[in-house]
């Protein structure tokens, strides 16, 4: 394990690096791999760190105030870990934990796909099981975070067991006859690219995933036949929210701010000092449901996780967009970071669940 100050620096160069080429900076991942972070959200008993999310959160913040994208790949790590570690059977967890946490592994999800929707619910993406009970997967996937970087991806699929009931419309986030299944880099018939390109998160990997007649075991499928929407409710108990990415996101705004101010005098104004005030008001409430997420406390620990996703990447993008207004022509440059975080920014509004899905997931138990 490496020092986190020399990894987070690391991680800080390589931010630079990736918006100019929209590509994932090779030194920032394999300084994720050997820093130990992976292990951060592996059980103890796998070799991991066995922290809870309340720690997952904060450090997924720390990571993003210097490089969101690197926050994003290993946010959707700690969730195959948490996918694996909840509904893996023995084998699954024997096999992909003890690697996930030494970075041997790297996990991501590939649930979006083209014309689906936000809630997931018209997958086109197919697995069909032959007769030796193996399953034949076809499809593309759109949007994967980690696309290409990462070594075992959780696919979402639609199955024929229960097909008939697809267009249930009880799961507001994806549909009766869904499946997941865990598909292995190397798997014939799975192809990655990194064929988008990205307004924000540009060192994030985010591309497609395609599946040609992609053969995987019945050993691994994730879960019971058609029971993927249940898992999918279930991941938003846990906690760990991509609000705490936003977080890392608005103190970064805020560090750019100050620095700009200090340096230039500005402080020195009632007004200025008054209104940088006021954001580092809301940055921490943003930083306070987060934290309250993490800690799974009140009566409806799923909707504060929801919440804080939402208010956490609204603020995000408020703050970076005042302190551009704020710092005028001086942050009216190209390459200008607070640039970067604005694109950043907007980009966690848009990453699963979205906004509006957040506020239909929150609001669904209002109305009968």
């Amino acid at each position: 394990m490496t020092d986190l100050a020399s990894t987070l620096e690391i991680f800080r160069e390589a931010a630079a690096r990736s918006d100019d080429t929209n590509v994932p900076d090779d030194q920032a991942l394999i300084e994720l791999r050997k820093s130990g972070l992976l292990a951060t959200a592996v059980p103890v008993d796998y070799g991991g760190n066995g922290a809870g999310t309340v720690e997952l959160n904060e450090l997924v913040s720390k990571v993003a105030e210097v490089n969101p994208s690197m926050a994003i790949i290993m946010f959707q790590h700690f969730a195959v870990c948490a996918r694996i570690n909840e509904w893996g059977s023995p084998e699954q967890k024997e096999l992909w934990l003890p690697s996930m946490a030494t970075g041997d592994t790297l996990g991501a999800s590939a649930w979006s796909e083209t014309g689906a929707g936000a809630a997931k619910k018209n997958l086109a993406t197919s697995a069909e099981q032959i007769e030796d009970g193996r399953w034949l997967l076809n499809g593309a996937k759109s949007f994967t975070t980690g696309a290409g970087v990462a070594d075992l991806y959780l696919v979402l699929v639609g199955t024929s067991a229960g097909a008939e009931q697809a267009q249930d419309t009880k799961n507001v986030y994806g549909s009766a006859g869904q499946t997941f299944f865990l598909v292995r880099k190397e798997n014939e018939g799975l192809i990655a690219n990194l064929g988008l390109e990205l307004a924000g998160m540009r060192g994030s990997a985010t591309g497609f995933v395609s599946l040609q007649d992609c053969v995987v075991s019945d050993d691994d499928r994730l879960g019971p036949v058609g029971h993927a929407p249940a898992i999918i409710a279930g991941v938003r108990q846990s906690g760990a929210t991509l609000g705490a990415v936003s977080v890392g996101v608005a103190k970064a705004a805020m560090d750019v701010a100050l620095a700009h101010f200090t340096k230039t005098g500005a402080l020195e104004a009632p007004t200025v000092r008054h209104r940088v005030t006021e954001l580092s008001v809301q940055v921490e409430a943003a930083r306070a449901i987060v934290h309250l997420a993490g800690t799974r406390r009140g009566e409806d620990p799923g909707a504060v996780t929801l919440r804080s996703k939402l208010f956490a990447s609204v603020t995000a993008e408020h703050v970076c967009f005042e302190v551009a207004r704020m710092l005028g022509s001086a942050a009216y440059l190209v390459n200008h970071q607070l640039n970067r975080l604005i694109s950043d920014a907007r980009a966690v509004a848009l990453m699963g669940p979205t906004n509006e899905l957040c506020r239909e997931l929150v609001s669904a138990s209002w109305v009968s």
